[in-house]
């Protein structure tokens, strides 16, 4: 009897033996690899949303920074002009004592001129030629205060400002408006618009109510 050799079997015994049994493995292998690809695209999108994310939140604290420099800034150069206008002021005003007490010096000028009557002036040389020299110094020591910012509060025949003035008396002034500034006893000074002595000044009457109103701006 002749037994069949088991190195040369028949290639149909390689083929497989259920169809259906390979399809189905088939069909599982492209299922399983649909979902890796599903997973791998899945997490391509969250790396891009990660990414979007810090790119947005780097704006956000680029835009924070930056305005937190610019206040910073800001506040510098306010802090900057505050000092150089306090330094400006002090320089205007260190001299506001010695000016004060230089006025005393003008007032004392104008009453030497007023006291000197016109036809004294006349009569004699030598009064003229003092008239002269006084009132040639009042001009000079009125020159150097205006080039020092200060400057006569012009007061006859304005309206009374409490801000400026000091009423020492009223008066009956026929024609006049109540409150009208009629005399001034002494000159106002300002200096560098700033407030240096008020003039002391006369004003119109104008019966109990200009009375009264006069009364509470003082």
């Amino acid at each position: 009897m002749t037994h069949p050799d088991p190195q040369h079997q028949d290639p149909a015994d390689n083929l497989p033996e259920n169809p259906e049994t390979d399809e189905a493995q088939a069909a599982a292998d492209l299922d399983g690899a649909e979902e890796d690809a599903a997973g791998d695209d899945a997490g391509a999108d969250s790396a891009t949303e990660s990414a979007e994310a810090r790119a947005d939140r780097l704006e956000q604290e680029l835009a924070d920074l930056k305005d937190k420099a610019l206040r910073a800034l800001a506040e510098a150069e306010n802090t900057r002009r505050r000092s150089q206008r306090d330094r400006e002021d002090t320089a205007k005003f260190a001299v506001s004592g010695f000016a004060r007490d230089m006025l005393s010096v003008a007032d004392n000028l104008q009453r030497a001129l007023e006291a000197i009557k016109p036809e004294q002036r006349a009569a004699s040389p030598e009064l003229e030629n003092i008239y002269v020299g006084v009132d040639a110094t009042a001009r000079e020591l009125l020159r150097v205060f205006a080039a020092n910012g200060i400057k006569k509060i012009e007061a006859m025949g304005n309206k009374f400002d409490p801000n400026m003035h000091e009423v020492l008396f009223e008066v009956e002034m026929p024609g006049s408006v109540p409150g009208t500034i009629v005399q001034v006893m002494e000159p106002g000074y300002t200096i560098h618009e700033r407030l240096l002595r008020p003039a002391r000044v006369g004003v119109a009457k104008g019966g109990e109510e200009a009375a009264h109103a006069v009364d509470e701006e003082i």
